[in-house]
């Protein structure tokens, strides 16, 4: 069983930004915060520390000790899942937020690493390979409600055209705006309507150029 933090470790995680999640502590600490898969160092320079969905978790349990523990927003397996709609547990909260924000933050910088010139308006190459992950992560990070038990709201699926993904939502007005979104995250949108049903739908794909 892994030993908990130690009071000076418990202090750098209380100190950690609420939002993005940065750290704050001497070399030894922030090194064990690594260790212990709680905190990561960024690739780029200056190399701040940050928390990991795991350090979000326990610093939020330990500063609510009398409230029950928050469903983590994560798979078993620890990586980070956007959510595409139609989950059981999609409650909102602070602690979801922190956690697409810094999931966002870190998609920004793998384009910023991995695109010509460190362009970050343009889906990479990770995107490319896991489209309704990436899309949705793009809707959640800007704020766009899921569908799920807090209420109706978008739902990302895979589709039979290759680099496409289908977004439906059931208010005119709020699927125009994950377009927008979408679109202004580097994607190509376009609008369409259900031959049978004649609900509107928008199918996104990453853009090239």
């Amino acid at each position: 069983m892994t030993r908990p933090p130690t009071a000076a470790q418990r202090r750098v995680l209380d100190a950690a930004d609420p939002v993005t999640g940065r750290l704050w502590g001497t070399e030894t600490q922030l090194a064990a915060l690594v260790k212990r898969g709680l905190a990561f160092r960024h690739p780029r320079p200056p190399h701040d520390h940050f928390l990991t969905p795991a350090g979000h978790r326990l610093r939020e349990e330990a500063s609510t000790p009398e409230e029950p523990a928050q469903a983590p927003a994560v798979r078993d397996s620890g990586v980070f899942a956007a959510r595409i709609g139609g989950e059981e547990d999609a409650e909102p909260g602070p602690a979801r937020a922190r956690e697409v924000h810094s999931a966002w933050q870190g998609l920004l910088e793998l384009r910023r690493m991995t695109g010509a010139g460190g362009a970050t308006d343009r889906p990479c190459g990770w995107e490319r390979a896991h489209l309704v992950q990436a899309a949705a992560l793009a809707l959640e990070a800007a704020g766009h409600p899921p569908d799920g038990p807090a209420g109706p709201g978008y739902r990302v699926r895979a589709t039979p055209q290759p680099e496409a993904v289908a977004v439906r939502d059931p208010d005119p007005e709020r699927l125009r705006a994950c377009a927008a979104t979408l679109e202004g995250a580097g994607w190509q949108v376009s609008a369409h309507t259900e031959p049978r049903t004649e609900a509107r739908y928008v199918l996104a794909s990453p853009r090239r150029a």
